[in-house]
């Protein structure tokens, strides 16, 4: 069986992965920030949206 998808072009993964890589690092700033005012939850879930953020633009370098 083939696969559907069409393969992006090289410079859109890139585009894409950094668009990622920029707000992965504002998910993480907010996470650093807000553990830093004792604010635990917004912590865990700012460290939670960088990881998922920086993951899914790997994948798309990866993927394509």
């Amino acid at each position: 069986m083939t696969d559907p998808r069409v393969k992006r072009p090289i410079l859109e993964r890139l585009g894409l992965a950094v668009i990622a890589l920029v707000l992965g690092g504002l998910f993480g700033g907010m996470a650093v920030a807000a553990f830093i005012g004792g604010e635990l939850f917004l912590a865990v879930m700012g460290a939670i949206g960088c990881a998922m953020t920086l993951w899914v633009g790997g994948l798309t370098l990866i993927r394509g």
